[in-house]
């Protein structure tokens, strides 16, 4: 009997994928980069043939990197950021932007063309806005499709289909309409609790009466563990697979973090366990079997898009590792943000705090929503604010600068992780995913920042694992996801907070919370006549 399994992460700026065996031990991973194209200021926009093609080469390394054949491999497992594709024909794609040769037909997530229609879904059903705290998001589908519907008639009254990047992944694999829980109860206003799962007296009112029919979005969505079919012959000659694979339906990157992290809890050990995803952006999410109170700047409750019958609420920073990226290149001794620049730079801090201490980088401080404010403010025009700058353009000069960075960036994750505990308690541990879980210079931080232990997952990516897990319920090695996670669940290191490190950090709060309060003040001169 097949017993592995692959699984696929699809982020920002690459596809990744991971082979794992029955047990959740990964075996291998490999990645290949996803093309951006950013036409205008606030646009992001990527070709989904690319993606795919990156998907495929990665799960066909992964494959030959684990010495593994498609007779090997029982499922598979799509997790992506929450972007959107239009898909024509293949013979006449739609097209949102044309560029070296690329169709660039995906709105990425951090697209956001659409605060206009953010802020008139929020005007027209507080219910619904509620559960998008208070307001809604230009990084939600729904106001992408209502720009989309607006600005693009000839794609929304074309033959396109419009997808979730998840559930494109899934339905490219497997050739199925089938649309996952996962994204569509997060991002496109779905609820799976209810009988019909659409409110079409809000999307009438909304404008968007022609959701189903303009998009293809059938009527119900399939639950994450289920299967939503089997490889295709094309797919499988794309991706070095074969038709006997399952295929299971796709999940938002980050809850496929908070499965791997938390899906293989009991229910009754759940309360003070948060998942920290941490990457290009951040997410802090929590999972809970009595459905929560909605929470200002906080998304959800959502329920069933991690994990069958459980509400899932999540607080997050629209830039966490890009704002890092975006140091790194905008920096005079700065270059290209890749892995390798990135690990010169951690390495030399943590030289010059041996030499400096945790006084490192100061007058420097750093507000990070240079992407807007996610949690807890909840305001997408949001802007970053840096402090303390001299004329140093050393490398060393850059690396104090991304030091105070990472440090402004964990004061984010307090101020949010403060407002969790205000709603639902206190936290006890966080469970950290993502490129910060393999950064010990990061890991330290947020627990030093916070005061809260961090646990570590060892020896896997827990995204990865998410989608694995997906996948093992999905191909039936599993009677249901629960098992799958239990019998899957990582071991853990955890990291505890240095109660000395943790006083120099308050300070560093305490201006972070200065800031917030200034940018205010400056934001009212700039509304003045």
């Amino acid at each position: 009997m097949r017993r592995h399994l692959v699984a696929v992460d699809i982020g920002t700026a690459s596809a990744r994928a991971g082979v794992f065996d029955e047990h959740g031990m990964q075996i291998s991973k490999a990645a290949f980069p996803i093309a951006m194209l950013r036409p205008n200021p606030g646009q992001a926009e990527h070709d989904s043939e690319d993606i795919w093609q990156a998907v495929c080469k990665s799960v066909r390394a992964a494959l030959e990197s684990a010495d593994m054949t498609a007779a090997d491999i029982a499922g598979i497992g799509f997790d992506a950021t929450c972007s959107l594709v239009i898909r024509g024909s293949d013979t006449d794609r739609a097209a949102l932007s044309r560029d070296g040769g690329k169709i660039f037909d995906t709105l990425s997530w951090l697209d956001h063309r659409a605060e206009r229609e953010a802020k008139a879904l929020t005007g027209i059903g507080q219910l619904h806005a509620r559960k998008a705290g208070g307001a809604f998001s230009p990084e939600m589908a729904l106001p992408k499709l209502l720009w989309l519907k607006r600005n693009r008639p000839d794609l929304w009254q074309g033959e396109a289909h419009v997808f979730d990047l998840a559930d494109y992944a899934s339905s490219r694999a497997s050739g199925s309409n089938a649309r996952s829980v996962s994204p569509l109860a997060a991002k496109w206003n779905y609820a799976p609790e209810k009988e019909h799962g659409w409110d079409l007296r809000y999307l009438e009112e909304a404008g968007l009466d022609d959701l189903r029919s303009a998009t293809g979005v059938p009527q119900r969505g399939t639950a994450i563990g289920e299967s939503i079919g089997t490889v295709t012959a094309t797919a499988a000659e794309d991706l070095g697979l074969d038709p006997q694979c399952r295929v299971a339906p796709g999940l938002v990157d980050a809850y496929a973090g908070v499965l791997g992290l938390l899906g293989g809890m009991e229910t009754d050990s759940l309360s003070g366990n948060l998942g920290l995803i941490a990457g290009t952006s951040s997410c802090l999410a929590w999972l809970t079997p009595l459905e929560p109170m909605p929470m200002p700047a906080f998304w959800g409750p959502f329920r069933d898009v991690a994990v069958p019958g459980l509400w899932l609420m999540e607080g997050g920073q629209s830039a966490a590792g890009a704002l890092l990226d975006h140091m790194v290149r905008m920096h005079a001794a700065g270059g290209e943000a890749d892995a390798a620049f990135h690990a010169r730079i951690i390495e030399r801090i943590g030289h010059l705090k041996e030499m400096e201490g945790e006084a490192l980088g100061h007058p420097i401080d750093v507000l990070p929503d240079f992407h807007g404010n996610r949690s807890p403010i909840g305001d997408p025009g949001a802007w970053g604010i840096v402090t303390g700058l001299s004329l140093d353009n050393s490398f060393d000069g850059l690396c104090r600068l991304y030091w105070r960075t990472a440090v402004g960036i964990a004061c984010g994750i307090r101020h949010i992780l403060e407002k969790v505990e205000e709603a639902s308690g206190t936290v006890s541990t966080l469970h950290i995913a993502g490129g910060h879980a393999r950064n010990p210079l990061l890991v330290a931080l947020y627990s030093d920042m916070t005061g809260r232990p961090v646990a570590v997952p060892q020896g896997v990516d827990p995204v990865l694992l998410g989608s694995a897990i997906n996948a093992a319920a999905s191909a039936g090695i599993y009677g249901t996801l629960e098992e799958a996670a239990r019998a899957m669940a990582p071991e853990r290191v955890v990291h505890h907070p240095d109660p000395a490190r943790r006083r120099v950090y308050e300070k560093d709060y305490q201006r972070h919370l200065l800031l917030i309060r200034h940018r205010a003040e400056l934001q009212a001169l700039y509304r003045e006549p």
